[in-house]
């Protein structure tokens, strides 16, 4: 006896399957027998699409954040969301209580330490380099193990101050002090420079913002790739979208991606603000955007899926194979006219939109506003 069956679910790749979930995890995929039971029931008629839980690796979901919060729940699995990660929002003054307010939430909620003790108390959280303590910032770490996954650095301008590259080789130290936990760095405005940030990253380190429109972007004025980049990427650092409310640009997008720099994860960079009046909405939305620039539906499930999973090192999830946590993501493809708009007020016209219509975590399913207007469950 199964806990939970989805019937005739459309995969990403056309197929249709049928998924058996015992104890939170993926028991089965493929053809099930007819006489297979479960204690509930899914059928998707071959209508609605199943992929592995969309991630989320760039949020910021801390409640008490003065200047960026949100609720997990909110854009998480209300969003189709079965995982976020908080990149940044708390440092070591205030992860403890972030930790306890997101045990009560239904999504899987994890979260890149801010080098700084103060995370987003203010702008510029990297200005005083007091505020970096490698001893407090590894203490969080080893006791938030399994919740705090990795560690971010702002490096704008607005954030360092006059402190340049300095706290990003601090946050390689950090990193390297602890097992090459996975580091993901803001850039925007300079200094320090791209070029600069660029040198000191390795294997496995995240860029977000990659398409943003500020001249400290990842490409030259003429529209190459800058040399830095490109021999970041060479060493496997990793191209994280990180949209938000002033770092996606179509214009870098549709550059980019023409010359073959595709964006390892797709991400939202969500808060409230971002979330209600735009240009954000949803990572739905955000996802929806990359059909308009040339990625295909593959290509865009797996930035949030197995390549999210693999860059943030959650080994357990963002697959759907056998032994896989049970994190599913249900949604439909609206075929209709749309106008997406980016961070620097550029508006681009598309056919497609993702609906997430159910968030299923560790076998529990949770339906979106869009799946319970639909009625389209029975459960």
């Amino acid at each position: 006896m199964y806990d939970l069956i989805i019937r005739r679910a459309r995969l990403v790749d056309d197929t249709l399957a049928d998924v058996a979930i015992v104890g939170g995890k993926i028991a089965t995929i493929g053809q099930l027998p007819e006489d297979a039971h479960a204690h509930k029931l899914l059928d998707l008629a071959g209508i609605y699409r199943l992929s592995a839980g969309w991630i989320d690796s760039h949020v910021h979901c801390y409640p008490s954040s003065p200047i960026y919060h949100d609720e997990p729940d909110r854009v998480g699995v209300a969003a189709g969301v079965t995982s976020v990660v908080d990149a940044g929002s708390t440092g070591t003054d205030d992860i403890d209580e972030f930790y306890a307010l997101t045990r009560s939430a239904k999504t899987n909620v994890f979260a890149f330490l801010n080098i700084s003790r103060i995370g987003l108390l203010r702008q510029n959280e990297l200005a005083d380099i007091t505020d970096i303590n490698k001893e407090q910032v590894n203490k969080a770490i080893n006791d938030k193990s399994g919740f705090v996954i990795g560690i971010k650095a702002r490096m704008s301008n607005s954030v360092v101050g006059q402190n340049g590259i300095k706290p990003l080789v601090m946050a390689k130290e950090i990193q390297q002090e602890n097992h090459s936990l996975p580091l993901m760095v803001h850039i925007g405005n300079n200094p320090p420079d791209l070029d600069e940030i660029a040198d000191l990253l390795t294997q496995g380190d995240i860029i977000t913002h990659c398409y943003n429109g500020k001249p400290n972007r990842i490409l030259t004025p003429a529209g190459k790739l800058r040399a830095s980049i490109e021999r970041a990427l060479k060493r496997g650092v990793l191209l994280d979208v990180g949209h938000g409310s002033a770092s996606f640009s179509f214009e870098v997008a549709r550059q980019a991606i023409a010359l073959g720099i595709l964006p390892h994860t797709i991400s939202s960079d969500i808060y409230c603000r971002n979330r209600m009046a735009g240009p954000v909405h949803s990572l739905a939305t955000v996802m929806s955007k990359f059909f308009t620039i040339g990625l295909s539906l593959q290509q865009v499930i797996r930035c949030v899926t197995e390549n999210a999973a693999a860059a943030l090192q959650l080994t357990s999830k963002g697959q759907l194979h056998p032994g896989f946590d049970a994190d599913l993501t249900i949604f439909d493809i609206h075929t209709a006219p749309q106008v997406f708009a980016d961070s620097e007020g550029e508006s681009v016209h598309g056919e497609q939109l993702l609906v997430p219509l159910a968030a299923i975590v560790a076998g529990e399913v949770l339906l979106t506003d869009e799946g319970k207007a639909a009625h389209v469950f029975n459960l």
